[in-house]
Formats: C-alpha cells, structure tokens, sequence
C-alpha cells in the first residue's frame, strides 16, 4: 500500500472519529450511564491519538517494511482497542452479549505498543 493510501485511511479514520465524538456527545449521553460514557470517550481518545500517529508515520511506509508493518499495527490496533470499547460502551442497548469482546481491547493496546516500537526502529536515518 502507498503512503499516499495511509493518509486517506489516517484522515477518514479522524472524520471517523469526530463522528463518533459527535454521536458520544449528543445521542448516547442521555441513554448511557457515567461509566459507559467514560470508555466511549476513552475509545475516542485513543482513536484520535492513533490515527493522527497514523498521519504521522504515513510518509514512511513506502521506505521502511518497519513503517509500513506499524501503519497496519496501528489500524488494528485501533479496531481492537476502540472497536471493542466502542461496542462495551454500549453494551446496555446491544440486543446481544458484547462481554466476549473484553479481551480484545488489551491485543489493540499491544498492537499499539508493537507499532510504535517499529516505527522507533524503522524511521531513516536522514529523517
């Protein structure tokens, strides 16, 4: 994949996010409690964080297997850990059982953790 492709992943995962900030905000403030709320903000944090990270190391990934390995780290990570949170933050108005997708916020944690020490490894030197 060409950098060029991890920006637009980058920027349509911010729209993405301030959807669902917006969405936060607005809908699910009067139907979830405190708690619920909190992790929905927690899972737009990080979404923010990382797809910014994203943006961040997007010029890299055409010249290092590093860069590109944490630009895919990152992604998934971000579906995991706000993906899951995302879904838990909700679970009260699930018509199903979401508690299964607990441990899958911690993989999206070192999926992010595993990208950032890659692209620690894999930024040129000359950058």
């Amino acid at each position: 994949m060409k950098s060029a492709q991890w920006y637009r992943i980058g920027f349509v995962l911010l729209a993405m996010g301030v959807i669902l900030g917006a969405f936060g905000a607005h809908a699910l403030k009067k139907v979830l409690p405190a708690e619920s709320l909190q992790a929905w903000q927690t899972a737009i944090l990080y979404h923010f964080i990382h797809s910014l990270g994203l943006i961040a190391i997007a010029r890299f990934t055409d010249s290092s297997k590093a860069m590109l390995w944490s630009a895919r780290l990152l992604v998934v990570g971000l579906v995991c850990f706000s993906g899951s949170l995302y879904f838990l933050a909700c679970k009260t108005l699930m018509p199903f059982s979401v508690d299964f997708m607990g441990p899958i916020t911690p993989i999206g944690g070192v999926c992010w953790i595993a990208a950032w020490v890659l692209a620690a490894i894999g930024i040129p030197r000359n950058s």
